[in-house]
């Protein structure tokens, strides 16, 4: 029984965390009136721009809103396969 009380709370522990984040997700995201769609297109020109100097894993690629009580920052996390060295003409 320890064994499953245990896994059990692992569960319920994960299970509370991914809830927490979400929360957090949806209040980040009234806080500075950016709807969903918004940052999803935001990220896509993110990724976009970026690919053009470099190559990119972009399943890996994270990008959030995070807010404290003063402001709202866009943080990006970008894993880089490899820098081109030759950039596209303007």
């Amino acid at each position: 029984m320890d064994l499953f009380g245990r896994i059990m709370g692992r569960e319920a522990s994960l299970s509370k965390n991914i809830a927490k984040e979400r929360l957090r997700l949806v209040l980040v995201h009234d806080r500075s009136n950016i709807s969903p769609q918004l940052l999803e297109s935001l990220k896509e020109d993110i990724i976009k721009v970026i690919s053009n100097y470099m190559d990119i894993d972009r399943k890996g690629t994270e990008i959030t809103l995070n807010s404290d009580d003063q402001s709202v920052a866009l943080v990006a996390s970008i894993p880089i396969i490899k820098i081109n060295r030759v950039y596209p003409q303007r």
